[in-house]
């Protein structure tokens, strides 16, 4: 994720006057900003599933001269990035097949850690602590993350159910996930988790929360996710990933990073809940230190 990049607000800032095929086009270069940099202009649009001459019309619409114009602007601003990782990459023309999986396994590490490291510039602390402020004032915060983000919502969830009764994890069986906002109100908010590609069901009860009146905390990949048009307050976090599955290690960060400033305004209240939790716990006899014995 590239920040403060010119070329990136002005897609941002165009995104909604263009046509389908090019919002689809413009979503993937604003996610893929490595992947710009470091393969051809027909490979780019066939995972970005569009047609060649939709990537020339984009640059054009722009105002740039042609393709060429996108892809030399990612290789400089990317030869910069403090991690230095895709200007490694760069310099070799492997192939991810013929890799051996130590190198692929610290290149992802390497990317999984310049990503983190990106939520802590200024603005990104900003938003985390704005979002905080935002939750601690809320009666409820109800939790949503369908498909790959329910492990991020789920884990917020639990983490703040060792804490108190604030949350409300949006999970029902049998399609009854929406079924949780029947008693929110304008004094509650929600905690929305969605990456691309946006699960529909979570776009439309983020929808429906708005109209009751909720307030909307995005955690989200990119600045024309469909989330941040609805939302009060955007997270943003890469999903990028030298493997063949996006990464959700950095929303994930996110989460506990939440969950870290949110029992921290309360520091003796927080000690109690756990300390109240771990005796619960310890009662249902959950954890273990060794093998237990099995029962004949």
């Amino acid at each position: 994720m590239l920040q403060a990049d010119p070329l990136r607000e002005r897609i941002v800032s165009l995104f909604d006057g263009m046509s389908p095929q090019l919002q689809q086009a413009a979503r993937y270069i604003i996610e893929h900003p490595q992947e710009v940099a470091l393969v051809s202009m027909r490979e780019l649009a066939r995972n970005a599933g569009v047609q060649p001459s939709t990537m020339t019309r984009l640059a054009k619409f722009l105002g740039l001269a042609g393709y060429d114009d996108i892809r030399a602007h990612h290789a400089e601003a990317i030869r910069f990035r403090v991690d230095g990782f895709a200007a490694r990459a760069m310099k070799t023309d492997e192939s991810e097949q013929d890799m051996a999986a130590a190198q692929l396994s610290r290149r992802m590490l390497q990317g999984l850690a310049a990503q983190i490291a990106r939520l802590s510039e200024p603005a990104s602390l900003e938003r985390l602590s704005a979002a905080a402020d935002r939750l601690a004032q809320a009666r409820r915060i109800y939790v949503l993350g369908l498909r790959s983000c329910h492990s991020v919502a789920w884990h917020f969830h639990y983490v703040m159910a060792l804490l108190g009764e604030k949350t409300i994890h949006l999970d029902g069986p049998a399609d009854t996930v929406g079924d949780g906002l029947i008693r929110a109100g304008a004094e509650d908010v929600l905690l929305a988790i969605s990456i691309n590609p946006y699960a529909r069901h979570s776009l439309e009860l983020a929808e429906l929360a708005r109209e009751k009146g909720l307030g909307i905390i995005a955690i989200t990949d990119s600045e024309v996710s469909p989330l941040v048009g609805v939302a009060d307050q955007a997270i943003l976090c890469s999903t990028e990933s030298q493997s063949f599955f996006h990464t959700l290690a950095p929303a994930l960060a996110i989460s506990e990073v939440l969950c870290g400033l949110l029992a921290n305004k309360d520091r003796n209240a927080a000690l109690a809940a756990l300390h109240r939790a771990d005796r619960h716990l310890l009662s249902l006899n959950t954890y273990a230190t060794a093998i237990p014995r099995r029962k004949i």
